[in-house]
Formats: structure tokens, C-alpha cells, sequence
């Protein structure tokens, strides 16, 4: 079982008045300072996090790992008051659970050139269920104001070793030393991997352990019955190694980014293998195949895949027979869709099983989507589960058994892939919820073989937007727009707009764009998936024409324009994730005001990045009143490593550029 570490708290400054990372000496001027001296815009930081994971022998249980977390962290602003907060999650299911202990907890504040103390009560401390299987401990500190200081303590306590709670060197907010020491008895043998851009220094070590095995012996002689007791000491190697960071900046968002845990100084445990004296050598060792075949052979994946009695009326009702492969897979995907409600809990296994989730209507994404693969199948079509790691599970760059949480359906027909997920009612084949598009999946096959999918999108989404528009002698703008919305941009159009009303809709788009006005307004194909969604409106915009002396100087994208770099990084770390690949296209025809010329033209101008990653092309041209603008852009991968961001940062320059050129206008 994986236990992770959730901290909603964690880390620090890097100011240090002790070299002694322990609990209770907090001091006066550390309550005085009112800004982080490494960094002036941090919120909060944590002037120590210093954890621990080790093994512990209890006679009746053998061993157990143990995880201890000590912290102090520092409040700034009242933007920083979430990290005097903590959340933990454990393992609650069943008879092997884990237990959280949370002591030492106490917040520090200076009242009257006094250190005040108060400590964590009841009232602050809850557990909150997750799902089926895990809880959280959460800790809400008292009395929590700028300058604080807080400081708190937790164990863990987990029957399970076969991963060590994750360990992050790097937050959100400074952090000025941090420091993660396990203990592992010579029995056991793990794969560490490391994420991120910081290397911790490593100090390793040993030491001789042992543990008490006591047995009594009772006998037997001319009635008379003796019991004699025996302990008997085991000796163990102990290697200890001990991770260290110091002065760890801030770990900054940026533009574009998947999850930042991705890149976030992370170390990982994952248990290999298993010797103990005089036993057999167990080996744990994963490989992608291993993985996929041990949740394949789970009573709760092949197991419920490998059921379809419950939906054979609802099949034989779709009348799919006598369909081609592409009509089946449409009419079964729909049905799925229809009749199932996703419960927003992912999960590679089953919760309550295919039979009462297709019952109740309402499952995981396993129950939903596997359901979906046995419908399939029963229809006679190649369908296959496919594990998959969402975007907030992060990359898993390492076999695990914790790397994936999810379950979509894979379809291979003619030598294609169709990706579906039924668990999202705006999903098409191929246009999986965002959460899905996560890089690669694994297919498991019905023999238990498995092969990796590329989940990310392939084509560009378009986005086109057509505009009719005149200018009057004031320098307002007026006209119709019609703006049509393809695949991965119609899903998220419906994903964000379906749900409100048309004129919070109207009002939002009013509040994004200053001095425009919408009049008349509808929208088509919202609800119909296999059309583009299309809105057409009128409008009046004030703001984007500005007139000085006898010129007009107008923005020719009027409110669309892309006025801001997002790149603003001198270097970035990070792949840029545009989660899929797009296009946006402009067709705008201006008519100038009666006693009006051109006076200038912004130059046409064409633009393309290295190994075609994107491209624009920006023509325009001028015809008595009549100006025309085309323009193409493309995006043409959803991910772009790196190595390409000087480029793709001087390419949003140069888009920018165009884009707030002015038409200038002069009188005649």
C-alpha cells in the first residue's frame, strides 16, 4: 500500500536562528520578522521539516514501518495562513489499517514583547473520509495571525512496507532545511528514484539492531505440568541513509505546466525484494508488464471485466448486429454514457462491482469504463482496458504499483487506436476527459499482455472565429462574430458553458473583454457532440480604437488579441504542456469610417519553429474602406520539451507583436 505524505504545510525560509532542528525553541526575534530575507514575496516558510521512516518489531506483529515528522513553519501574510494547516492521508480500509498520531502541536504568537503558546485542542483536529479505502488527518492550528510561528508533530504507523511515504524537499513556499533519514534492516531491499531538478546531498551508514522473539515450552511429567519461557535474541544490519537540502527557493508556477509535482525534489521508496534468515529470497521487483498483470489478475479488475450476464437485455436492445464496427462502438459508447453517472472517484479497481454499479447507474472510473470494455467485446468488437495515470496522479516515470489510478477503454480497429471514456458525458471517441491526457497508457490485453498507448492528441483543435465589422467617426467598433468550436476546444466550451445560464455566460464574456458590449447572442450544437459548437453574436466594442488628432489607431483584433507574453522565464525547467495540439484561425473584414484612409498597414509576416512544433501566418491587405486580416496560428504538440523554450518564448514575442500592431487611419 502507498502511503502518501499529503502536507498541505510544509517548508521554509531561510533565515536560521538555530542550528537545532527540534520543537520548543521558538524565539523572539523569529516572531519579529516580518518578511522571508530570501525571498520577500513568500506568504509563509518553513525553517525546518526533518522526517523519518523506520522499522519497528513488535512480537506479535512483526514488523511495522514507521514514518516521524517533525516542523516549523513561519507565517508571513495572511496569504500564507493555509500552511498553519496540515493534511495527512492513510490507509482506513479494512482489518490492516493505518494510524496517524498528531502531538507537539502548537502555535506561537508575540503578545506584549511575550511569547504566547497555544496548543492544538480537539476541536482542531478531524479525520475526514476520503473514499473506501483512505482517510485524511487534518490539523487546523489556533490562533494563527501574520508572524506566527507554528510548529506540530505526526507519526505514522503502517502494517504496510512495500512503499515508504513519499518524501518532497521542495513546496510551494522557501524551504531552509529539510531532511529525510530511513532505517531499512538488511531483510529488505528497495528501488529509490528521485523526481525533480534539486540533487540532495546523501550521507549513508549502519548500525547493528535487534529484536527479542520470546516462545514458551510446556511439558509434561508424572502429571505435573511445566511451562518454561525463552527469549531469543536476533541481530540485524541496519543501513541508514540520511537526505539533506538547504535554502531550497520556492518552487514557482509556471505558464503551461501539468502538475507541478512532476518536477517538484521528490524521493521515492519502492520495496524489491524480501530475505529473511533462513527463508526464500522474494523478489518484488516490478517491470510495466508486472505491474499491469498483478492488477489484471485482482479479483476486482479481471475478475468484474470477465462478467457481462448483467447487460446482455439492454445490448440485444441497441440492436448492434448488423452494424459496422464504428456504429457499434458509437451506439454501445453512448449508451454507457447515458445510463452511467461517474461518482468522481478514480480508481483502477472496482469499488461495489460492474453488477451494482450498472444497477445504481453510478461507478469509478474502473466500474464505468469496464463495463464499457465487456459491452464491447460482448458486441464483438477488439476492445481493451487501458491503465491510465491522470494529471493530478502525475507521470510515473518508474514502474510501480501505485502508478496508475485510472481506467479509460482502448478500441483497435483497421490498424487504429480509439480511445473512449464513458465516464465524462462531453467525451467523444478520441476526445478524453483532460484529466485522461496524461502522455502514455498501458493496454492490457484479455491474455494479460500489455503494450503502451500514447494518450496525447495527435490533431490540431481548431478554433475559428469569422468577424464582420465597421468603424464609426467615434472610433466604436460594430459587428457580428462567429466563432466555431472543434473537438478538444468544443469539450472544454461544453465543459465550462453548458452548465450556466446564457446570460451569465454574456456577462462573463463582457467582464473579460473591457468596453464590450453583447447584443444579440446563440449558440448551436452545445449539446449535439458530433458538430462544432458555434456562437454568433452582435457587439459594440469602445476600446479598441484609439483617436488622436485627425488619426485612428486600431487594434484589428479588436478584444482577441494575445497582448501579453506568457513566457516570462529567462530559463524554464519544465516541458510546456499545452495539453493538445491547436489551431486558431481569424477571418476579419473592417469597414473604415466614411472620410477615412490607411495611412499604415502592419506588414504581413509568416513564422515557423523549430522541427514545425508551431507556426503563424498574418496577411493583411486593403481594398478602398475594406481592410482583411487573415491569421493562422498553430500549435502543432501538446508538449514541447524544454530545450525549444528559448525559441518558443521569442515565437509568443513575436506573436504578441502582431497582434497589438495598429491600423492607422488618418482623414482624407
Amino acid at each position: 500500500m502507498k502511503s502518501v505524505l499529503l502536507l498541505t504545510v510544509l517548508f521554509l525560509s531561510t533565515f536560521c536562528y538555530s542550528q537545532k532542528h527540534e520543537l520548543g525553541n521558538v524565539t523572539i526575534d523569529e516572531l519579529k520578522e516580518k518578511v522571508c530575507p530570501s525571498d520577500t514575496s513568500a506568504v509563509a516558510a518553513v525553517l525546518f521539516n526533518v522526517g523519518k521512516t523506520y522499522f519497528s518489531y513488535a512480537a506479535n506483529e512483526g514488523f511495522q514501518l514507521k514514518t516521524e515528522v517533525i516542523a516549523k513553519i513561519k507565517i508571513y501574510k495572511k496569504e500564507g495562513y493555509d500552511y498553519a494547516n496540515q493534511s495527512i492521508s492513510y490507509y482506513s480500509y479494512g482489518g490492516d489499517v493505518e494510524k496517524v498520531d498528531v502531538s507537539k502541536a502548537v502555535t506561537y504568537n508575540l503578545v506584549n514583547e511575550k511569547i504566547e503558546k497555544t496548543k492544538l485542542n480537539s476541536e482542531g483536529e478531524f479525520n475526514e473520509k476520503v473514499n473506501k479505502f483512505y482517510s485524511r488527518k487534518k490539523i487546523t492550528m489556533p490562533k494563527v495571525k501574520e508572524g506566527s510561528v507554528i510548529e506540530y508533530k505526526f507519526e505514522i504507523t503502517s502494517p504496510f512496507f512495500s512503499t515508504f511515504p513519499e518524501w518532497q524537499f521542495q513546496k510551494q513556499i522557501p524551504v531552509n532545511y529539510t531532511e529525510f533519514t530511513t532505517y531499512i534492516p538488511e531483510y529488505f531491499t528497495y528501488n529509490i528514484s528521485f523526481k525533480g531538478f534539486l540533487t540532495p546531498v546523501i550521507e549513508k551508514n549502519g548500525q547493528r539492531k535487534s529484536f527479542d522473539i520470546n516462545s514458551k515450552e510446556r511439558t509434561s511429567r508424572a502429571r505435573i505440568t511445566s511451562t518454561q519461557f525463552s527469549t531469543e535474541t536476533t541481530e540485524y544490519g541496519e543501513s541508514i541513509s540520511k537526505y539533506t537540502l538547504s535554502n531550497v527557493p520556492a518552487l514557482k508556477e509556471e505558464s503551461f505546466v501539468n502538475n507541478i509535482e512532476n518536477y517538484t525534489a521528490t524521493i521515492e521508496h519502492e520495496l524489491s525484494a524480501i530475505q529473511y534468515p533462513g527463508g526464500l529470497f522474494n523478489s518484488y521487483a516490478t517491470t510495466w508488464e508486472s505491474v499491469t498483470k498483478s492488477i489484471y489478475e485482482n479479483e476486482n479488475f479481471g475478475d468484474e471485466l470477465n462478467k457481462d450476464s448483467y447487460f446482455e437485455e439492454d445490448l440485444k436492445a441497441l440492436n448492434v448486429g448488423a452494424v459496422s464496427d464504428n456504429e457499434t462502438i458509437a451506439k454501445v459508447f453512448d449508451f454507457v454514457k447515458s445510463r452511467m453517472n461517474w461518482n468522481e472517484y478514480n480508481s483502477v479497481y472496482c469499488d461495489v462491482g460492474v453488477r451494482t454499479a450498472y444497477k445504481n447507474k453510478t461507478g469509478n472510473t474502473a466500474e464505468i469504463n469496464l463495463i464499457l470494455v465487456a459491452m464491447l467485446r460482448k458486441a464483438g468488437v477488439n476492445a481493451n482496458p487501458i491503465l491510465v495515470s491522470t494529471r493530478a496522479n502525475g507521470i510515473s516515470l518508474f514502474p510501480s504499483r501505485t502508478s496508475y489510478n485510472c481506467v479509460i477503454a482502448g478500441v483497435e480497429s483497421n490498424g487504429k487506436m480509439t480511445l473512449l471514456d464513458a465516464t465524462n458525458k462531453n467525451a467523444q471517441p478520441n476526445i478524453l476527459p483532460i484529466r485522461d491526457l496524461n502522455w502514455f497508457g498501458r493496454l492490457i490485453k484479455k491474455d494479460g499482455t500489455s503494450v503502451n498507448v500514447d494518450l496525447m492528441p495527435k490533431s490540431n483543435s481548431k478554433d475559428v472565429v469569422s468577424i464582420i465589422a465597421s468603424v464609426n467617426e467615434k472610433g466604436e467598433v460594430t459587428g457580428k462574430i462567429r466563432d466555431q468550436y472543434f473537438d478538444y476546444n468544443a469539450f472544454l466550451f461544453r465543459q465550462t458553458n453548458n452548465s450556466i445560464s446564457k446570460d451569465s455566460y454574456i456577462e462573463k464574456l463582457e467582464k473579460r473583454h473591457q468596453g464590450l458590449e453583447i447584443g444579440e447572442y446563440s449558440v448551436q450544437n452545445s449539446n449535439d457532440l458530433s458538430l462544432p459548437v458555434v456562437e454568433n453574436y452582435d457587439f459594440t466594442s469602445t476600446n479598441s480604437v484609439e483617436i488622436i488628432g485627425d488619426k485612428m489607431y486600431v487594434s484589428p483584433f479588436l478584444f482577441f488579441a494575445i497582448t501579453e507574453n506568457p513566457f516570462k522565464q529567462e530559463k524554464r525547467e519544465y516541458p510546456v504542456d499545452f495539453v493538445f495540439p491547436d489551431q486558431d484561425k481569424f477571418n476579419i473584414s473592417l469597414t473604415i469610417p466614411p472620410g477615412y484612409v490607411v495611412e499604415t498597414l502592419p506588414q504581413p509576416k509568416a513564422m515557423t519553429m523549430p522541427e514545425n512544433i508551431g507556426s503563424f501566418k498574418y496577411i493583411i491587405s486593403n481594398t478602398g474602406n475594406q481592410i482583411q486580416l487573415l491569421y493562422t496560428h498553430d500549435t502543432n504538440q501538446a508538449i514541447i520539451g524544454s530545450e525549444y523554450y528559448e525559441a518558443l518564448k521569442n515565437f509568443y514575442k513575436e506573436i504578441v507583436n502582431k497582434q497589438t500592431e495598429k491600423i492607422v487611419l488618418k482623414k482624407a
